[in-house]
């Protein structure tokens, strides 16, 4: 069973940054393709940014690419997103995700709020 647990949101004004975690549980944390969605009030969820199990590979969304930076630490099991020049448009709960033994598991969110 994969358990993650998001950490590191809040409300900050607009330009600054945010550092979100994702802690997760399992003994093949190394294993997991990991990633983050996050879904505004009276959005759909939206894929944000993705990394693959050793770091070496990563994905954005044209929407966050040149400000967010998406890592792990597998010595850690724990994933991180980095977002800078944060824009009222990144409102929204943020999730992440990780893909193991064919399924996907989902944390609980945390809230970003960006002031203007």
């Amino acid at each position: 069973q994969v358990q993650l647990v998001e950490s590191g949101g809040g409300l900050v004004q607009a330009g600054g940054s945010l550092r979100l975690s994702c802690a997760a549980s399992g003994r093949t944390f190394s294993s997991y393709s990991m990633g983050w969605f996050r879904q505004a009030p009276g959005k759909e969820r939206e894929f944000v940014a993705a990394i693959n199990w050793s770091g070496g590979n990563t994905y954005y969304a044209d929407s966050v690419k040149g400000r967010s930076t998406i890592s792990r630490d597998n010595a850690k099991n724990t994933m991180y997103l980095q977002m800078n020049s944060l824009k009222p448009e990144d409102t929204g709960v943020y999730y992440c995700y990780a893909l193991s033994g064919g399924s996907d598991h989902w944390g609980q969110g945390t809230q970003v709020t960006v002031s203007s």
